[in-house]
């Protein structure tokens, strides 16, 4: 029952009415995620803001790198508020916060005030990415039970995706209006107003399924994997778990290892086959990078997807176990041909998409449904790390590898053993992951209560 001073954000408001198609809720997820992914394509502005506002290369990175961090934050803080409050107020929070990000930027930019690029697209901005990003999380799970996997994947899919058409549309905006500081701010403008009325589509179409409501003839088995629970755990217990940190340490080292080839794409296949007859031209770089983003997107639909059929921690087997393999391959032979380095590469970028878009059902499987939004909300602090580690390791190794001397793939060597190591500490930490015990479950007429209590609010 709606309460009848309930506002148009409230949980309450968002309920379905019979009939209701549950294939409308990945189109509202996806509004959402296209939007803040563009948070992938920054690197658009970075030259132009180097130049027009006297920057260095690390000063331009650190409105990405705080929105980064702030997104970890900002959903492991208010991943329990998401879960309370709802989907559409998460998402209008999402959208307020991104879009005034920009719109705080555009000030900055055309002020020449760095430090409101920052504020604005890096901390406000990041608040709206972590919001955006755990928004939809549980209420696809909840309407997708028989496919989670699957239905993570196709909204986490487009914040893999964004930068494809973020980037292109970015470097028209600044062909038109200048790379100037002028120019910069009114490209900034005209995101924050679009990405506002993008975003308010997921707001206005997004909804909850009703409380025991199942997809037409699917029932949960009756016996299925052994980590795959039937009971519910909160957020509160759910982080006191060794499982929940067992998939920290999977989530951050799968995402470092993925991270490190990203942000070093396109120097590091140059640098590979400098001294070869076949170097790579700039323009093929960039081709190859725009292959990563793909592989990226692609690999959280397909991956995710996968695991519906082969379990989770089968899944994560695959990221780790064979992404390792990936990087061996790369350091042992990756200069001695194109086609194995780029598709190692692809391989090692879509298991990364992949981790992102499989964790939220995992979680589903081991926590419950309960507040498995507000967990995933926790867990995301691992991307906050991994945000920062990845590149460090790679491009302070290759300073250090090229003060000593060294070049082309000898710049990565020591990097992409890292690399390993850390895909394999991941691997352990998959393997000790065990059904939760049950004293971390929470009462059934407890869980029965708050989940009434926050209908009729």
């Amino acid at each position: 029952m709606t309460h009848p001073r309930a506002g148009f954000l409230d949980r309450s408001r968002t309920l379905a009415p019979p009939g209701w198609s549950r294939w409308l809720v990945p189109p509202a997820a996806l509004s959402v995620h296209l939007s803040i992914g563009q948070a992938y394509a920054w690197s658009v502005f970075k030259p132009p803001l180097e130049s027009s506002l006297d920057l260095s290369g690390t000063a331009s990175a650190l409105p990405f790198q705080l929105g980064i961090v702030m997104l970890g934050l900002s959903a492991a803080f208010g991943g329990t508020l998401v879960e309370k409050r709802g989907p559409r107020w998460a998402m209008a929070v999402a959208l307020v916060c991104f879009s005034s990000g920009f719109l705080l930027a555009a000030l900055g930019a055309a002020s020449r005030q760095y430090w409101l690029v920052v504020l604005g697209y890096g901390f406000v901005g990041g608040i709206g990415l972590g919001i955006g990003y755990i928004s939809p999380v549980s209420t696809l799970i909840k309407w997708f039970p028989d496919r989670p996997g699957m239905a993570t994947g196709i909204a986490i899919m487009g914040f893999g995706g964004g930068a494809l058409i973020a980037s292109p549309w970015s470097a028209s905006m600044l062909d038109t209006f200048g790379s100037d500081s002028g120019g910069i701010a009114t490209a900034f403008l005209v995101h924050g107003l679009v990405y506002a009325v993008f975003m308010a589509l997921g707001v206005l179409l997004v909804r909850v399924p009703p409380e025991g409501w199942r997809p037409a003839g699917w029932e949960p088995a009756a016996t299925g994997r052994a980590l795959v629970t039937s009971a519910q755990v909160s957020a509160r217990s759910a982080v006191r778990t060794p499982q929940f940190w067992c998939l920290w340490v999977v989530l951050c080292m799968n995402v470092t290892a993925g991270i490190g080839i990203l942000e070093k794409a396109a120097p590091m296949i140059t640098d590979f086959f400098s001294g070869t007859s076949t170097p790579v031209s700039a323009s093929a770089a960039a081709g190859f990078v725009a292959l990563l983003s793909l592989a990226n997107m692609g690999g959280r639909i397909l991956w995710s997807s996968t695991s519906d059929l082969i379990g989770r921690k089968n899944m994560y087997r695959v990221y780790l176990g064979v992404g390792a393999l990936m990087y061996l391959a790369i350091a042992q032979l990756g200069d001695s041909s194109k086609p194995l380095f780029i598709v190692c590469a692809l391989v090692v970028l879509s298991f990364y998409g992949g981790g992102f878009a499989t964790v939220p059902a995992y979680l589903k499987d081991l926590f419950g449904t309960y507040q498995v939004g507000a967990i995933h909300g926790r867990l995301l602090t691992a991307w906050s790390t991994a945000g920062v580690l990845g590149p460090f390791i790679v491009n302070k190794v290759a300073d250090s590898q090229e003060e000593a001397g060294r070049s082309g793939p000898g710049l990565y060597g020591v990097s992409l053993s890292i690399m390993i190591g850390l895909l394999v500490v991941g691997f352990v930490a998959n393997e000790l992951v065990r059904p939760v015990h049950p004293r971390h479950h929470e009462p059934e007429e407890e869980v029965a209560g708050d989940t009434e209590q926050r209908r009729t609010a």
